[in-house]
């Protein structure tokens, strides 16, 4: 995979071959003039840009755009909190040019394939349907299990979906029903062998309650995530979405569907919430776009989004991606509201509360102010003029990439001015330095931008920023209208990239207004962000590198939070689950096997790991999907799949215990109909009792 990745990048600079020839002849003439010097002040727009990707390289959930990353220039402090939108095609046209003067060049740029991860929430992450005073045995089931979400209510896209009396799945593997593993037979033998099924990708309606009628109603010749409103199910195929009418679930029937197939959009995620859907798209702009943007075509026609529905910062930052929010409604497939914000493309995850949409994106922080700023805790390395100079150009109404010319210009005076001895002692004085520098301003220059989209008006409200890089939507969390976010910072050195003796992680609380209210500096150094989950006013936040520090946030103070209890183990949990108030489950790694962690967090200060249990697994889906995770209350009980089948551990009494391994299948999701745990898996699906464990029903596909 880094090859590859290696190999797109190299394509990609050797295309660009026109633009580096002009770069490259810059920093030789500077390279001439100022050969040490410009090593030490030149080479930190490359350095910098390489460190930022492999941050993000290295971060799970994050697939960074590399072209972007390079290219990427500077933003200006705090002018992402202020925003405004478009009034007219101009205004929209002017914006993107100068974001290109601030990318460099924008021109060709590449999408990324980063996905928006999902993440959980309070103490009910587990999601039951619980239908009142219906019984169980042949009416209605009394308890439905959802999938596992962030915040209770908001629905969250899956490959499984219930109504309590269907099972819908979309599977998408092949098949082989041989005793022998496929890794382990020849292509040949593959090919000949008796025993090979092909299972078509596809979405089967599985009749599932009561068990004992399990069968396969039909399939849906369609493949993708989906949501479920009431009798409509929602499948987001492709560059397409899909609405079914699936009141009867034999013949289900296409009632509407969404195409932008045709455009420079592509979906990054979607939400469900009461009554709308709410999807998240990614556009790409150039200079040449202009509003209004054709996005899609809905089940009345083509929309677009005009000018006044596009927000943007009051000063021009690097922009190639129009986020665009959209409100849909499930039984018609009708746009009813959109809006949108610019933006990088880097970086970027998506958290929805009840009050509003959040989406966040990285950016580079201000490069001539953090060059101001060092020259002016070390005045006796650079005359007085210079520094004057300096602050004088931040000042400038121009664009980022004219500042850094100005910038280069001013320290080829100087330089000039040096003779030989001078020379030496300054370019190993400021190497020095900024060595140090770096260590202690590692926050100015790794940031990332968000922006609020209230869902009551559908508008982009506030905006804000915070230093570091997101993990994934559980590095947010709203809570009593302040946001909670969780950053790693990666401590890069200005002249040799990435420092991961200097990394460490924080969390921020934003106001409503997206104002910086309190933070908490300094977890792990050295580390990153592993998982993180804001319970209420508590925040639990996983860092590792050798062990896993687990700490414990008391956020009850918005203004002032703090560490309250650190536990330091062997091994991560790349996933944090709340039992309840007390307790809270940790699914990770040690010692490359599956580990799970039962910590009680009962005394803030003194958390304690009370149980764990190593399984016999290099790899579980949970790891990194928590949708891929159930938890039943009443038992007791959760799921979780893993490479060589799935798994039930008990929780009773703060202890860990596997009460049921289900083997020889390839585990996909669990849910539960009344006192029935449903395995689906690519090839079938495994009806067990909780009240005993047994297998009662089995449809194989």
């Amino acid at each position: 995979m880094v090859k590859l990745k290696f190999l797109i990048i190299m394509k990609e600079l050797v295309s660009r071959k026109v633009y580096f020839n002009a770069i490259i002849k810059t920093k030789i003439k500077y390279m001439i003039k100022f050969p040490k010097i410009f090593v030490a002040v030149a080479s930190i727009i490359g350095l910098l840009c390489l460190a930022v990707f492999f941050i993000l390289m290295i971060i799970p959930g994050i697939e960074p755009d590399p072209i972007n990353i390079i290219f990427n220039q500077p933003v200006t402090e705090n002018n992402i909190d202020k925003i405004d939108n478009f009034s007219s095609p101009e205004q929209f046209k002017n914006y993107l040019q100068e974001a290109t003067m601030q990318n460099g060049y924008l021109g060709g740029f590449i999408q990324s394939n980063m996905a928006f991860e999902s993440a959980p929430m309070d103490d009910s992450s587990f999601a039951t349907k619980e239908a009142t005073g219906i019984g169980g045995g042949g009416g209605e089931p009394e308890r439905v299990s959802e999938t596992n979400v962030q915040v209770a209510g908001i629905d969250e896209p899956d490959i499984v979906k219930t109504n309590g009396k269907e099972i819908f799945a979309y599977l998408q593997n092949y098949y082989y029903k041989s005793p022998q593993p496929v890794f382990d037979r020849s292509v040949e033998e593959i090919n000949i062998a008796p025993d090979m099924k092909y299972l078509e990708p596809s979405i089967k309606a599985i009749k599932a309650f009561p068990a004992e009628d399990l069968k396969l109603a039909s399939e849906i010749d369609k493949q993708g995530e989906m949501l479920l409103y009431k009798n409509v199910l929602i499948i987001f195929s492709g560059d397409k979405i899909y609405g079914y009418n699936i009141s009867d679930a034999n013949n289900p029937e296409e009632i509407w569907n969404v195409d932008f197939s045709d455009k420079k959009t592509y979906l990054v995620t979607s939400r469900l919430y009461g009554d709308k859907i709410y999807i998240i798209l990614n556009t790409y702009v150039t200079p040449e776009t202009t509003c209004p943007i054709p996005l899609l075509k809905d089940a009345s026609g083509e929309v677009e989004l005009g000018c006044k529905y596009i927000y943007h910062p009051v000063v021009s930052v690097p922009t190639d991606t129009a986020y665009t929010i959209v409100e849909l409604d499930p039984n018609t497939g009708k746009v009813d509201k959109r809006v949108s914000f610019v933006g990088s493309n880097s970086g970027s995850q998506v958290y929805m509360s009840e009050n509003g949409i959040y989406v966040s994106y990285y950016y580079s922080g201000d490069l001539i102010k953090y060059m101001f700023n060092f020259f002016n805790e070390n005045k006796d390395i650079a005359p007085d003029w210079i520094i004057k100079k300096l602050a004088k150009l931040l000042t400038y109404d121009i664009s980022d990439q004219s500042k850094l010319t100005e910038f280069m210009t001013l320290f080829e005076r100087w330089h000039n001015g040096l003779n030989n001895d001078d020379r030496l002692m300054i370019e190993n004085e400021i190497q020095d330095r900024m060595s140090d520098y770096s260590k202690n301003h590692k926050r100015e220059l790794e940031k990332t931008g968000i922006a609020k989209i209230d869902l009551d008006n559908m508008k982009v409200s506030s905006a804000g920023s915070v230093p570091g890089v997101l993990l994934n939507q559980f590095s947010m969390d709203e809570y009593e209208n302040n946001l909670r976010v969780a950053t790693t910072v990666s401590g890069s050195n200005m002249f040799w990239g990435w420092d991961s003796n200097n990394s460490e992680s924080d969390v921020y609380i934003l106001d409503k207004n997206m104002k910086q209210v309190g933070s908490v500096l300094g977890m792990g150094l050295t580390e990153r962000i592993y998982s993180v989950r804001f319970i209420k006013d508590k925040g639990y936040v996983v860092t590792f590198k050798q062990t896993d520090p687990f700490y414990v946030l008391d956020l009850l103070n918005p203004e002032k939070p703090e560490i309250k209890g650190e536990l330091k183990i062997p091994g991560y949990s790349s996933y944090l689950h709340p039992i309840d108030k007390d307790n809270i489950l940790g699914i990770g790694k040690e010692d490359q096997k599956v580990k799970i962690s039962l910590f009680n967090v009962a005394d803030s200060e003194n958390p304690f790991e009370q149980d764990k249990y190593i399984l016999d697994e290099y790899y579980s889906e949970a790891l990194n999907n928590h949708h891929s995770f159930l938890m039943d209350d009443k038992h007791k009980i959760f799921f979780m799949p893993g490479s060589q089948g799935g798994y039930i551990f008990s929780y009773k009494n703060n202890k860990l215990e596997l009460v049921k391994a289900v083997s020889e299948v390839q585990a996909k999701r669990a849910l539960f109909i009344n006192d029935y745990l449903y395995i689906i898996t690519d090839n079938n699906l495994v009806v067990l009792d909780e009240n005993n464990w047994e297998r009662v029903g089995e449809l194989e596909f």
